[in-house]
């Protein structure tokens, strides 16, 4: 499914600019070009896209919790 701007700053709380300076920087995924004046996102690039960030801070906050555990283990 196609979305266009508006739900894709819905679906991950972000600016419009921000979105195009992720793009430029190659960290959100591009747009469709629909027409002279139109684009839209794919739905699921975005979902995986939030989905990223969310997997990315589970890992750090579990990389966080298992070096606080490591160093409560060392003091003993």
């Amino acid at each position: 499914m196609m979305i266009k701007l508006k739900e894709v700053q819905k679906m991950t709380s972000l600016s419009r600019s921000s979105i195009y300076a992720y793009i430029d920087k190659g960290i959100f995924p591009t747009q469709v070009k629909l027409g002279a004046r139109s684009v839209a996102w794919l739905e699921s690039d975005i979902q995986s896209w939030v989905e990223s960030k969310i997997n990315a801070r589970n890992a750090m906050n579990d990389e966080h919790f298992t070096n606080k555990i490591g160093d409560t283990n060392e003091r003993v």
